[in-house]
């Protein structure tokens, strides 16, 4: 499967944290993370992760780009319960109200909190969410999943 990360700066240590607890689970698929929060988890997990921009900078804008071509299955989006004052809150605003109807739009799985995501986390490692093979066929873990099929 195909994984997005975003964390606002006051949820990194708890998606860290999650990223820790199911390290084994997540290692299994690709995972892709704005450029501080990528480098929280990947240092403290070992995750090989592909960072994008800063979330600031663009990075949700490139999740948001990977979801509306259906290159994305999962996004874990732990936003902050309160508006933070970065003096870009209404455009962060929208560019989160975006990724949220995106997620709609595209049927990807979606966890802004802690206990959605272990619901998904524990799907994914049960097989529940091979569905999504039909909806993105050219995601790198669908492609290897078929080729290791062909090999047996």
């Amino acid at each position: 499967m195909e994984i997005a990360i975003i964390a606002d700066d006051t949820k990194k240590e708890l998606i860290t944290q999650f990223c820790i607890a199911y390290c084994g689970i997540l290692s299994k698929h690709s995972i892709c993370a704005t450029s501080t929060t990528g480098s929280y988890i990947s240092e403290a997990t070992g995750l090989k992760i592909e960072k994008l921009l800063s979330g600031p900078l663009g990075g949700e804008q490139q999740i948001a780009s990977r979801i509306a071509f259906d290159e994305i299955d999962i996004l874990f989006y732990f936003r902050a319960n309160t508006p933070q004052n970065y003096g870009w809150v209404e455009s962060h605003n929208a560019v989160e109200q975006n990724l949220l109807r995106l997620c709609d739009v595209h049927n990807v799985l979606l966890a802004t909190n802690i206990a959605t995501a272990e619901t998904i986390v524990s799907a994914l490692e049960r097989g529940d969410l091979d569905y999504r093979e039909l909806i993105n066929p050219r995601s790198e873990y669908n492609i290897r999943k078929r080729k290791n099929k062909s090999i047996q």
